[in-house]
């Protein structure tokens, strides 16, 4: 069995132990897939080049569509990286997402969604990066989990130390406006790691196309913890 058949094994048994990680009501709240492939002919360069004009598109297609959140990302092609620096480090281009995204108002409260402890902290303060980042260490029955927390607010940092317990549902910071999440619309980059790989306080959110197959070994689904209603899903 591997380890993201351990994985869906463990919530499968203890789905009590799996919580929110923002606020959803079911019943009032739905959903927006928001697409950032090379398929969205709305996305101009003109759109993702400015932080105000991608935020403004980001907000207007949430509030047309009466959605509470704007999802989606998981091993996504986004070809919105193709003009940051950030991810055009050598000829292959760092174009494949890793993580779920989770688009809505700064201050979004973030929560725990497993029992854990911090295993490390960063302000990631590149133009492009994941700005300040939490990164989470869960003990599942004896298999290792790490979720990771980015485009938090600075605030989020705050009183933090290594191996500060972190229970179930509670907060773990507020999603960070562009001033401070690393210059892009106020969203949370949710992602599952079973091996950090030994790195602290930051972990790769998107690879390269020929780096695949290594991260599809290490990078659990999110939405397995998310748990969102396909219903609620427009």
């Amino acid at each position: 069995m591997n380890k993201h058949q351990q994985l869906e094994q463990y919530i499968a048994r203890h789905p009590k132990s799996v919580g929110k990680v923002v606020f959803f009501d079911a019943s009032r709240h739905n959903l927006l897939p928001l697409d950032f492939t090379s398929a969205n002919a709305e996305l101009t360069p003109g759109i993702i080049s400015s932080t105000q004009h991608f935020s403004e598109w980001v907000f207007k297609k949430l509030k047309e569509n009466k959605c509470k959140y704007g999802i989606g990302g998981y091993f996504e092609h986004r070809t919105l990286y193709s003009g940051s620096a950030l991810f055009n480090t050598t000829a292959e281009t760092r174009n494949l997402h890793l993580g779920v995204d989770i688009w809505g108002d700064a201050e979004t409260t973030v929560y725990n969604p497993i029992a854990g402890k911090v295993h490390s902290f960063k302000d990631n303060n590149n133009k492009g990066d994941y700005g300040p980042t939490i990164i989470l260490e869960h003990d599942l029955d004896g298999l290792k989990l790490y979720s990771l927390y980015g485009h938090l607010s600075y605030e989020s940092l705050m009183g933090l130390h290594v191996g500060m317990p972190m229970k179930l549902g509670e907060p773990v910071g507020h999603f960070g406006d562009a001033a401070e999440n690393g210059n892009w619309p106020p969203h949370l980059h949710f992602q599952l790691m079973f091996d950090m790989e030994g790195l602290e306080g930051d972990y790769p959110g998107a690879c390269r196309p020929s780096e695949k197959e290594h991260y599809q070994q290490n990078i659990a689904d999110p939405d397995l913890i998310l748990r969102f209603p396909a219903s609620n899903i427009i």
